[in-house]
């Protein structure tokens, strides 16, 4: 239960514009280094339980078109050779993994992700399922998920997505007035969209996301509310609601964004808190500081339960410890450490073709590191935390102490309420959990990594 408070138009100024990680790990991707190789990730998985489940996201990052506000590693393709090929090293690295491994494993979530995974055609998408299935055990009920683009999303690939035993399917919507779109190069009527939901549901992917983005370009709280509403009508199990993080010294697209045309922030706080409270009025429960899912939906399941968990593709209900990233850039996680593969789609599959795991960077978790990760992942997960039971269960008591003094003013701006070792947020500090978890990131200080504002 979040501890109600008032806060002043200063303080949220001061906590609102400070540059934060999105914490969807602990240490975050700017720390990692190069000092973790592909040797090093096989020595990790050497040593994973084999009766312990995992779960594996594959990275396509190709698309047809590219959205100015995206951030994600992706490459424009006009033909499909290249991307044909790309599915055949895909295949090649997971076989790579797969020997790594102690036995054979089992599976119980599995994500594609972009880019645009059905960029794929469907002979290629269906090759690499076989071959998952070939070489892990992927459990009964195991969720597995698909990011699409309805602009090129054709009827075969539908079918196949459905044949191919797919349980869910994200859309980026971002935001459904014209002009916005235009802004942002991503052109989507709502019937477009309307109508590859409607042909999943017909082929049994029963479970659709929606993803939304506040802060952008010429948007407003008028048009938000609007597609909030026309989205609605669409019924899906989930929507995520993200602040549109504008670094165009990362993205070099965002650089096609007009800077004068995005809303400042209280703007930004405005259609954030607006888009919230029509979602909850369309019959959606909060999740975190950026989902939302209908009642019944497994993330709001894990929500009450206490289960729910973070990683790469945010609020999650996957359990596992490990996952297993695939693809060009992708990321990857075990109980010893972090990977990240090759960014660059040629590198990567020069690596691959020579028979080594195509990492290029990673870090091997700390005790400290593992203590504020789990301390930060309370906080984004349950909006509170007690740091006593997690130094009780790391056997490190009073490891937290120093990290209090910086608590204080969040205390006394009404951000948290700090009683012993139980930190809470506040219903002013949930929107800034960013920031709070923050405190605890001892790679903060000093790092030359950028990230964007915190709302």
């Amino acid at each position: 239960m979040l501890h109600r408070h008032t806060v002043n138009t200063s303080s949220i100024e001061k906590y609102s514009l400070r540059a934060v990680p999105r914490y969807t790990s602990y240490p975050t991707a700017p720390h990692f280094h190069d000092g973790v190789t592909g040797k090093t990730s096989a020595r990790w998985l050497s040593r994973l339980d084999v009766d312990a489940p995992i779960s594996l996201y594959l990275h396509v990052p190709y698309c047809k078109q590219a959205c100015w506000y995206c951030g994600c590693n992706m490459k424009l393709a006009s033909r499909y050779e290249p991307i044909g090929q790309y599915a055949k090293t895909l295949r090649a690295e997971l076989r790579l993994l797969a020997k790594r491994l102690p036995g054979r494993m089992k599976v119980s979530h599995i994500a594609w992700g972009g880019g645009t995974p059905t960029s794929f055609r469907p002979v290629d998408l269906a090759h690499t399922m076989d071959l998952v299935r070939e070489l892990f055990d992927v459990l009964p009920g195991a969720e597995i998920a698909i990011e699409s683009d309805p602009r090129t999303l054709a009827q075969e690939a539908i079918e196949a997505i459905g044949a191919l035993g797919f349980t869910r399917a994200s859309f980026g919507i971002q935001e459904f007035d014209p002009r916005v779109q235009a802004a942002i190069n991503r052109v989507q009527p709502p019937e477009m969209v309307a109508s590859a939901v409607q042909a999943l549901r017909e082929v049994g992917v029963s479970a659709i996301n929606f993803d939304l983005i506040y802060g952008l370009p010429h948007q407003t709280v008028e048009s938000l509310v609007s597609t909030v509403e026309i989205c609605a009508d669409l019924a899906p199990d989930r929507f995520a609601l993200f602040g549109y993080a504008h670094v165009p010294w990362a993205a070099k697209r965002q650089r096609m964004i007009p800077e004068e045309a995005l809303p400042g922030l209280y703007a930004r706080m405005a259609q954030a808190d607006a888009a919230a409270e029509a979602l909850k009025a369309a019959g959606y429960i909060r999740i975190g500081m950026d989902h939302f899912a209908r009642p019944e939906d497994e993330l709001a399941k894990a929500d009450r339960d206490g289960t729910l968990r973070r990683n790469f593709q945010g609020y999650t209900t996957d359990t596992a410890e490990t996952l297993l990233g695939v693809g060009a850039s992708s990321i990857g996680r075990t109980p010893s450490g972090y990977v990240q593969n090759i960014t660059e789609t040629g590198a990567w599959a020069r690596a691959v073709e020579a028979g080594t795991l195509p990492v290029a960077r990673g870090v091997a978790l700390s005790p400290d590191d593992r203590i504020r990760g789990q301390v930060i992942e309370e906080l984004m997960c349950r909006g509170r935390v007690d740091l006593d039971m997690v130094a009780e269960a790391h056997s490190a008591p009073g490891w937290y102490l120093g990290d209090l003094p910086a608590l204080a003013p969040m205390v006394e701006d009404g951000i948290v309420v700090l009683e012993g070792a139980r930190l809470t947020l506040t219903d002013i500090g949930a929107p800034l959990v960013r920031v709070v978890a923050a405190v605890f990131d001892t790679y903060l200080e000093g790092g030359r990594a950028r990230h964007s504002m915190a709302v």
